[in-house]
This record gives structure tokens, sequence and C-alpha cells, in this order.
């Protein structure tokens, strides 16, 4: 292990995948290790890769965000999870099926700094308070 906190994207917006990769390739403690379109290709990759922290866009085709969470959750899934969503109501969702936390993805270039300190905070397991 190289000590970065390796993250998996989930999101099947090809440009929100590009802007995610962007913020956590300028960080030298991030490696972006994959990126998914689907929550059935997220659940292979992440029985995969195993990585520390998930991001993921509550607006999936197929297997959503939230069923996402739900899966993970019941397959005991040990990587942390950061939620994207535009709607305050299917983030504080995501947080009751496990989330980490959530995160705007409007706000994903503008407030980056605060994306990178809360997927930061989920790899060390530290809460912060909402």
């Amino acid at each position: 292990m190289n000590g970065k906190i390796r993250v998996l994207v989930v999101d099947d917006s090809l440009t929100m995948q590009k802007a995610l990769g962007m913020v956590f390739a300028r960080e030298q403690d991030m490696d972006v290790i994959g990126y998914a379109a689907s929550g059935e290709e997220a659940e292979r990759m992440i029985d995969r890769l195993r990585p520390e922290v998930v991001t993921i866009d509550i607006g999936l085709p197929g297997l959503d965000g939230l069923g996402l969470l739900d899966h993970l959750r019941q397959g005991h899934c040990r990587s942390r999870t950061v939620v994207l969503s535009s709607t305050v109501t299917a983030a504080n969702d995501a947080v009751r099926r496990g989330a980490f936390g959530f995160f705007d993805k409007r706000r994903v270039l503008s407030d980056a700094g605060e994306l990178i300190d809360l997927v930061r905070h989920a790899a060390g397991g530290y809460k912060l308070a909402s």
C-alpha cells in the first residue's frame, strides 16, 4: 500500500467523473482507483478494489445510490461512503442508510476543499458535526 486514500468514484455522468477525478488528483494523499457508472458496476469494483472511500451519486441508473448503500451495508462493506446529491432529502436518506456523509454535488468544483476534507475524515473514520 502506498499510504494514499484509495477512492472509487461512482457517478453515471462522465463530466462529474472527470471533475471529481481532477479534484482528487490534486491531492498527494489521494488516489482515484476507478470509476463506476452504475450501482451494479460499483459493487463489483468495491469487492475487487477495496477502496477506503467511495463517492456515490444518488441518481444512478439501475441500482441507484440509496440501493447501493443498502447492498453495501448488508454485505458488511468496510469502505466508507460519501454521497453526492443536490437534494437535502436524498442526502438525509443516505446518511440514515449508512453513508458516512454527504456533499452537495453542485459545489464539487467551487468548494472542493470541503469535499477533500470530508473524504479525508471518512477515510480516517472521524464523523464531522452536521
